[in-house]
């Protein structure tokens, strides 16, 4: 089952509770800011997540897998990749 965009997985997400977020599938925006591109640029493509993209994985997808802060080490483009070939 998708769970997002770009491939996090929400229900294992600490912030799904915390903060009250359910999830980039059933949000308008974001509670980290105004917008997220990579919601905006599946959305806008008609795309369920980043793995049905013929560019993916992106450097928008990559500077976010691999943020030094935020990132999850690449676990979020493994997770499209799983999500591409159900």
């Amino acid at each position: 089952m998708i769970e997002s965009r770009c491939g996090i997985k929400c229900s294992e997400c600490e912030y799904k509770e915390s903060m009250g977020c359910q999830g980039c599938l059933n949000i308008v925006k974001p509670f980290w800011g105004e917008a997220c591109p990579i919601k905006d640029s599946c959305e806008s493509r008609g795309y369920q997540h980043c793995g049905e993209c013929d560019n993916f994985p992106c450097d928008t997808l990559k500077a976010f897998a691999y943020d030094e802060k935020q990132g999850d080490n690449g676990l979020r483009i493994q997770q499209c990749e799983i999500w591409r070939n159900e």
